[in-house]
């Protein structure tokens, strides 16, 4: 017999946060699961998914549970069973991890069912008829995954069948449009939604195609190599040799926190420019093309540019470089 008791999968953004809102209407006792990563791209000017995640449980009292996605998952994102969509991200096979993980914790936290915001056909991977039956199967979790905006789309889950949940209060949204949605938020009084269809930087083609450069490059990468990732301008020298360029002066102090102690850290000395990390064992030729396109990437106007080299272990002798070259010389480097 199943009971009141729900788990539902909170992103922070509108959808979710409009399913959890109807289940409280209806009486369901329910833990939200937030699950965060490096490449969430949620509200990136203010604290992000997370936070707007715990806002949310806090307005409608609701308990959550944060999840940050580990290693396991990004071997997913790397080698997908169901492959990439635009860019490198894995939508259907992410969709089955969080729900696995979901459905690990239902028999610790006395959940019976799963609540989702999502959307019939919102999504072109995850959100198609036939990718939802087939994340409902390989997740475990057929007939328990109750989607309160979109139910009337499918057949009624057991909480429905049962009469835990009024199938009557459900609704039949579906498509691309947001209007029902905002409709929606405006009838139940739900008015702070800063991310309102989430974010994914896995969806970047710049972030793709550097994940990618990553994977074949460097097998043994950590944590700190994917959030390096999602900053600065990257440029792969040789096939050992990677150099990461700040754009902004807070990219800049974070490349710098970010530094390994086998890594290379360049700084300009006499003008102002962008801070590099170097990742790999640089030759005199390695250490020339980075200055140059330190000095390429500069804003000043200088006779001679002048470079310093450091690690947490050594010091280099200053670098210089008299001729600043355009930015596009080095074009066919980027990734």
């Amino acid at each position: 017999m199943m009971n009141h008791k729900a788990i539902a999968l909170l992103s922070g953004g509108l959808d979710s946060t409009l399913a959890v809102k109807m289940m409280i209407d209806q009486g369901i006792d329910m833990t939200a699961v937030h699950f965060t990563s490096v490449f969430c791209n949620c509200t990136p000017k203010t604290a992000g998914c997370k936070m707007q995640a715990r806002k949310v449980a806090d307005e409608f009292n609701v308990p959550i549970r944060v999840i940050h996605k580990g290693m396991d998952y990004i071997k997913i994102v790397e080698r997908p069973p169901h492959g990439h969509g635009s860019g490198i991200n894995p939508c259907i096979d992410c969709r089955i991890y969080m729900l696995r993980k979901v459905k690990e914790m239902m028999p610790e936290l006395g959940a019976s069912f799963v609540i989702t915001g999502e959307v019939l056909g919102q999504r072109p991977m995850s959100q198609q008829r036939h990718t939802i039956n087939l994340i409902e199967r390989e997740s475990g979790l057929a007939g328990l995954i109750l989607r309160p905006l979109s139910a009337l789309h499918f057949e009624p889950t057991r909480p429905e069948r049962e009469g835990i949940v009024d199938r009557e209060k459900l609704l039949d949204m579906s498509g691309r449009t947001r209007k029902p949605q905002f409709a929606l938020a405006a009838e139940l009084g739900v008015k702070d939604y800063p991310c309102p269809a989430g974010g994914c930087l896995l969806t970047d083609k710049v972030i793709a195609a550097r994940l990618q450069d990553l994977f074949a490059h460097q097998p043994d990468y950590m944590q700190t190599d994917l959030v390096l990732t999602t900053m600065g301008r990257h440029f792969r020298l040789r096939p050992g040799v990677k150099a990461i360029l700040g754009r902004t002066q807070e990219e800049n102090e974070r490349i710098t926190n970010l530094a390994g102690p086998e890594q290379f850290l360049f700084s300009p000395q006499n003008f102002r420019g962008p801070t590099t990390l170097a990742i790999g064992m640089l030759n005199n030729d390695d250490r020339r093309t980075i200055s140059e396109i330190i000095a390429a990437f500069s804003q000043d106007q200088e006779q001679v540019y002048t470079v310093r080299q450091h690690s947490m272990k050594e010091e280099f002798p200053l670098l210089a470089v008299a001729e600043k070259k355009p930015r596009e010389t080095y074009d066919l480097l980027r990734l």
